[in-house]
């Protein structure tokens, strides 16, 4: 098995890869070397003709917290180039817009149209970023103690970077969210259409499994041509447009809060989606 250092990746039975979130200590917070591991994971999954679907849980007691926030400035210690948005010159205004469009809007699109059904195996707390691992995967199968939660607005943009809200949950419940920052609860989300099925957190992992491997006897060409079919569904419905819309929203964000704060998000939004992850 491929070894990371923010990851786990396994194969626990035929047909099945599960990649498993490992930064507990950080309750498995986002920074750019997780995100570039996490897309190497699928990368690996997509090219083994063994693994016909892939699981994403997490270690430790929640999902995710979201962004690791000591890295929202981070242009430089790590990037690797896989889609077309950046050049080697990695500094300037310029240079942040495009990190943002690759590893966040972008790694979010590549892993929805990923060719392979993926499932979100989810329990605790999915803050902010925690959705944007979430969203893009085909199944959300959550722990009943599962809570969902987009808080980012307090720091003066409209939302996280892959914005799915309104197509996740309906656009007045997603102004609420948003509004509020406010959490949802697994029921609430599965009520909502986001989430597929709700489960004790005791059976999660199993009942994930058991759910991949009936998905993973089905043949591996329907599978791919079915999830194109309905990608491509809601594409014809302006999903992709609206989704970069609201990415050239989140740069004007960022550029007011660079002029008002001196800093690429509100210091005070900031602090309190730190203490909402401590809670």
């Amino acid at each position: 098995m491929p070894d990371f250092d923010t990851l786990i990746y396994e194969k626990p039975e035929a047909g099945i890869a599960r990649i498993w979130l490992n930064r507990p200590e950080a309750r498995n917070a986002q920074d750019t070397h997780l995100l570039y591991e996490l897309n190497d994971a699928f990368d690996i999954a997509m090219g083994d003709s063994e693994v016909k679907v892939v699981i994403l849980a997490a270690k430790g007691p929640h999902f995710s917290a979201g962004h690791d926030l000591r890295d929202i400035n981070n242009r430089s210690s790590e990037h690797k180039r896989v889609g077309t948005w950046s050049d080697d010159k990695w500094d300037g205004s310029e240079a942040y817009y495009c990190r943002e469009k690759e590893i966040y809007e972008g790694f979010c699109r590549r892993w929805r149209d990923l060719a392979k059904p993926t499932i979100a195996s989810v329990h605790g707390k999915s803050i902010a970023g925690g959705l944007m691992l979430i969203w893009p995967c085909d199944f959300v199968i959550a722990s009943d103690d599962a809570t969902f939660q987009d808080n980012t607005m307090y720091m003066g943009i409209p939302g996280v970077e892959y914005f799915a809200h309104p197509w996740e949950m309906g656009p007045r419940k997603a102004k609420e969210l948003l509004f509020t920052g406010d959490k949802i609860t697994a029921e609430e989300a599965k009520a909502l259409g986001m989430v597929n099925h709700v489960v004790p957190r005791e059976t999660l992992h199993d009942f994930t499994q058991t759910m991949a491997g009936r998905i993973a006897s089905r043949p591996s060409m329907g599978l791919r041509l079915a999830k194109q079919s309905v990608n491509q569904a809601q594409d014809a419905q302006g999903f992709w447009s609206a989704l970069q819309s609201a990415m050239s929203l989140q740069q004007l964000g960022h550029a007011n809060n660079q002029i008002v704060h001196g800093r690429l998000v509100d210091p005070a939004g900031a602090q309190v989606i730190r203490d909402d992850a401590k809670r």
